[in-house]
């Protein structure tokens, strides 16, 4: 542990990760995905931009998937996974490689994933930042890589028929689609996340599936709060309490 950093219970198999609030933690975007994402026993999983490595260790809480892997292009934020990995006993089933995103080839092998994940930034270059190269910029912002790079570089590492999770904002959602289907990724499941039944939706999951037919299934409203405050059965449902 360093100095500012802190350890967060996951609820989940009594697993904990290390944050540090000065640079990123995860939010509700992450923890929604890897309830969305479905792995099978013995699947090979993948997280593009894990971050401090939050969704392969609520994965592999929840599914039987025989390995996960986890890439992060900075470096203190790959350590603290590492550690967080180390910490829950994790070591044979996860593992985190320190690397960027566009080029994910060279550290693993065309068609090698079940199952890829990805919270990518959401915001499109570099508007309104005061610092770019801030941990928090990186991750909420396309400074190191593009939704483009992400779909493409999932679409090289999955396996035909494999599926592709990812969470990401609806004011997108036509740009996303149409890279899906130039990926011969083709959208398979969507669902809304809306903050409140009232309010226009925040966030959209969806699986996409290589080489799958053109059918898509959009599934009911995901709603997080009954009122401030208080969450849905639904989201304590995900959260484990």
């Amino acid at each position: 542990m360093k100095e500012t950093e802190r350890i967060d219970e996951l609820q989940r198999n009594g697993y904990r990760i290390i944050q540090d609030p000065g640079r990123f933690c995860f939010g509700m975007d992450a923890v929604l995905l890897s309830g969305f994402a479905r792995a099978k026993e013995g699947d090979r999983v993948l997280d593009l931009g894990t971050g401090t490595g939050i969704i392969p260790i609520l994965m592999e809480a929840k599914s039987k998937a025989s390995r996960f892997f986890a890439l992060e292009i900075q470096e203190e934020s790959a350590d603290m996974a590492r550690r967080s990995v180390a910490l829950n006993g994790l070591e044979k089933k996860i593992q985190v490689v320190t690397g960027d995103i566009k080029e994910a080839e060279k550290y693993f092998n065309a068609s090698s994933f079940d199952v890829i994940t990805c919270n990518p930034p959401y915001m499109i270059g570099k508007h309104g930042l005061v610092n770019p190269d801030a941990p928090k910029a990186i991750a909420r912002h396309e400074i190191l890589c593009t939704l483009e790079d992400v779909i493409r570089q999932a679409a090289f590492l999955l396996k035909p028929g494999g599926s592709f999770y990812l969470v990401h904002r609806p004011f997108r959602l036509a740009e996303i689609l149409s890279l899906l289907v130039t990926a011969k990724l083709e959208p398979k499941r969507m669902r809304l996340v809306y903050p409140y039944v009232d309010k226009e939706p925040n966030m959209v999951l969806l699986q996409a599936v290589r080489g799958g037919k053109s059918r898509m299934t959009v599934e009911k409203p995901l709603i997080i709060f009954e009122k401030p405050g208080v969450y849905t059965k639904e989201i304590h449902e995900v959260y484990g309490y």
